[in-house]
C-alpha cells in the first residue's frame, strides 16, 4: 500500500475535525448568553432535586462499564481476526489465543477479586470479618 491509499481517510479525518470545530463555535457565536435561574438549575424529568442524594454511585457501577467495553473491544478484534482469518494462518490464530488467554486471565482476576458479585453478605472476606466480631 503507498501513502496515496491513506488519502481518503485523511481527507475524512480533517472533514470530521472542520464539522465538529465549526458546530461548536457556530453554536458558541449565535447562542444567547443570558443565563437566568431557570436556565442554570439542574433538570431531570421535570422534578427539581430536594437535596443531594445520600450516598455516591458505587464503584462498581464503573468496574462493570470498564469490564463491558473491555470485552466489547475484543468482540470487535476478533471479528477483524475473523475476516483475514485465511491471510493470517498460524500466525493470527497464536495471536488471537494470546489475545483471548489475557482476556480471560482478567476476567477471571475481576471475578476472583469480587467485582462481580453484588451480594457483599456472601462474600468470603466479609463472612470472615463476621465470624472474627463474633
Amino acid at each position: 500500500m503507498s501513502l496515496a491509499d491513506y488519502l481518503p481517510v485523511a481527507i475524512m479525518l480533517v472533514l470530521v475535525l472542520a464539522f465538529g470545530a465549526g458546530g461548536i463555535g457556530v453554536s458558541w457565536l449565535i447562542a444567547p448568553k443570558k443565563p437566568t435561574p431557570e436556565k442554570l438549575a439542574p433538570y431531570e424529568c421535570g422534578i427539581f432535586p430536594e437535596h443531594e442524594p445520600a450516598q455516591r454511585f458505587p464503584v462498581k457501577f464503573y468496574l462493570v462499564a470498564m469490564l463491558f467495553v473491555i470485552f466489547d473491544i475484543e468482540t470487535v478484534f476478533l471479528f477483524a481476526w475473523a475476516v483475514q482469518f485465511q491471510d493470517l494462518g498460524w500466525f493470527g490464530i497464536a495471536a488471537v489465543g494470546i489475545f483471548t488467554l489475557l482476556v480471560i486471565e482478567t476476567l477471571g482476576y475481576v471475578w476472583k477479586r469480587g467485582a462481580l458479585d453484588w451480594n457483599v453478605k456472601r462474600r468470603a472476606r466479609y463472612l470472615e470479618d463476621r465470624r472474627e466480631a463474633a
